[in-house]
């Protein structure tokens, strides 16, 4: 399939999400009740769901997006542009345009690592939530597998493997890829976010990610890397 791609028709994309709220007890009590039953089967003993909360930002229903960053060639050079901020609607917004953009090229695709099973999803979750219209090259609904122009370095590095699943940071560590993980990692982005309020450290590090994914798919496709010196990030932090 990606044979067939040209680098420059692909937007690299990362999404970075934390719980809704910043503890249990600041959720409703229905939204209460309906994370304890989520979480019900998955936990230990004596666990209680407010001791799992930390773990909600994955889920779509219990989460909200802060962050999402991408990341485009552009003749020699490798850019990157974030929309991140606390009005989730208004950065996913905003993600829609650019979306609907990007989609106007003749061969658009959208590209992230675990994209299939999350980012893709989560996206177009969120968007309804928000009542946002999901994109055309963003919606997966009632197309045929072909005519859905989504790429997943994860799904690639399976080949054909149902089961297996291989960490970005790991994929990039065997590639010889400079980690995106040097800083922070997944599992602390809601501390991050919550309660160092440090939304310009997130924004980084989605935009390493994004730059490891595209790393990554070059060398699927058996292209130069990217270089340093050919990144450049448009995002404003502050």
């Amino acid at each position: 399939m990606i044979d067939n791609v040209n680098p420059e028709d692909i937007l690299f994309i990362d999404i970075e999400t934390v719980p809704v709220a910043p503890e249990f007890d600041g959720l409703g009590t229905a939204m209460q009740q309906l994370w304890d039953k989520k979480t019900r089967a998955s936990r230990e003993d004596g666990v209680s769901a407010a001791d799992v909360y930390e773990k909600a930002g994955i889920y779509a229903e219990f989460g909200k997006i802060i962050c999402i960053s991408a990341g485009f060639f552009n003749g020699p050079l490798f850019r990157l542009k974030s929309v991140y901020g606390d009005d989730e609607k208004s950065l996913l917004t905003e993600f829609a345009g650019m979306l609907s953009k990007w989609a106007s090229r003749k061969d658009p695709y959208l590209c992230a690592h675990n994209g299939k099973e999350f980012d893709f999803p989560y996206l177009s979750r969120r968007m309804v939530i928000n009542r946002i219209r999901i994109p055309d090259i963003l919606n997966s609904a009632g197309k045929k597998p072909w005519e859905i122009k989504h790429l997943d370095t994860m799904e690639l590095w399976k080949f054909g493997e149902y089961r297996h699943f291989t960490s970005l940071a790991l994929l990039a560590e065997v590639f010889g890829i400079p980690t995106p993980k040097d800083d922070i990692d997944g599992s602390m982005v809601s501390t991050v976010y919550w309660k160092d309020r440090d939304t310009a450290r997130i924004v980084k590090y989605c935009e390493k990610d994004v730059l490891t994914v595209a790393r990554v798919m070059m060398r699927f496709m058996g292209r130069e890397t990217i270089s340093d010196d050919r990144v450049e990030s448009l995002t404003r932090l502050g």
